[in-house]
């Protein structure tokens, strides 16, 4: 084991992963292990001295990728038979029929998706649940929408409401969304970015809660090759295996007319410092519990702040679709943490008597 200052000296490999133990990040691989089926990584951490691997899935003769993987391709649509048929011809593994439903049974209180498909397959049967479209906007964003729990979600919204959300939503893939926007000119400046943003917000509460998104994000990650491969495969895992989301990367942007708009309604942003637009994609949006919840992935989530950039994502998604501010809760999370706040409390000081804007 190290010596106290040896470890201070020490920094985190980029492929780390945290020490169960005592949750230090000065881990290092130490060699891979076969286990019946499949091979996992071990690691040793410098902190304490303990040894680890990366094998969460425990008492599982298959590796955690193609147990996610199966469950994946069942929630896209495919029959037991079907998916079966799929996991053998693109990844190879021949799982039998029974052991695939005992792992939808397993995961099902995790992945809630199972009690929507039944109904998802009848309005669209051919699979054809999840649409994707690739943005080329200054780099390459992979849009994602879920039409069935779009569709199968409604309730959750006035009618009003929803028709606002879905309109912008169907809107991003076609022509007449300023795509434009996105991509700065040759000759200009970077596009002023949410995720880069910084400002002041009033004192808000932020709650940390228990939320399935963390405990779907372990799982996502599984699917994970790289670190860079994280945003995608917590993505792609919730968006076929959650009910409540129905979009990824989804574009946004705020302009100078609208930060005028709400200036003028008297919610403090400052945003002197920051050319407009300003844009944005946001990670994952939720319908659920008659909110639209905006979250955003981000690894080690308890040591940052996502407020600004949230808080942005929603003034801006407040703008595209005419919905109130209050219609909407922020949260950052991994997978062990999860922070919620409303974006509202964050820029409007509500008086007393006074209605919510």
């Amino acid at each position: 084991m190290k010596t106290g200052e040896q470890i201070k000296k020490l920094k985190p490999m980029p492929e780390s992963k945290p020490c169960p133990c005592c949750q230090s990040d000065l881990t290092i691989k130490h060699g891979k292990r076969k286990i019946k089926r499949t091979i996992v990584q071990v690691y040793k951490c410098m902190s304490c001295g303990k040894f680890f691997s990366d094998r969460k899935l425990k008492h599982k003769s298959y590796d955690a990728k193609t147990i996610l993987r199966a469950i994946t391709q069942y929630n896209k649509g495919f029959t037991l038979e079907q998916a079966s048929k799929e996991m053998s011809k693109r990844f190879h593994q021949q799982i039998p029929l029974s052991t695939l439903r005992s792992w939808i049974k397993e995961y099902s209180s995790i992945c809630t998706f199972r009690k929507l498909r039944d109904k998802a397959i009848k309005l669209y049967p051919d699979r054809d649940m999840i649409f994707s479209h690739s943005l080329q906007h200054n780099q390459v964003y992979e849009f994602q929408l879920h039409k069935a729990k779009l569709e199968l979600q409604a309730k959750e919204l006035p009618e009003q409401k929803f028709s606002l959300l879905k309109k912008y939503l169907e809107e991003v893939s076609t022509q007449s969304f300023p795509h434009h926007i996105f991509q700065p000119k040759q000759d200009a400046e970077e596009l002023s970015r949410s995720s880069q943003m910084k400002f002041h917000t009033l004192d808000f509460v932020k709650s940390e809660k228990q939320s399935l998104a963390s405990e779907l994000a372990s799982l996502g990650l599984h699917l994970a090759g790289t670190n860079k491969e994280r945003h995608e495969a917590v993505q792609n895992f919730m968006i076929a295996n959650d009910s409540a989301t129905v979009s990824c990367e989804v574009p946004v942007y705020l302009t100078n007319d609208d930060i005028s708009y709400f200036k003028g309604k008297g919610f403090l942003v400052d945003f002197e410092n920051c050319k407009t637009p300003i844009t944005g994609h946001i990670d994952i949006l939720q319908i659920r519990n008659g909110s639209i919840h905006i979250l955003d992935y981000k690894p080690g989530a308890r040591k940052v702040n996502a407020a600004s950039q949230l808080t942005m994502y929603a003034l801006a998604l407040a703008s595209r679709t005419k919905l109130a501010v209050k219609d909407f809760r922020c949260a950052w999370f991994d997978d062990r943490n999860y922070y919620e706040f409303f974006p509202l409390h964050a820029v409007y000081k509500l008086r007393k008597a006074e209605k919510l804007p």
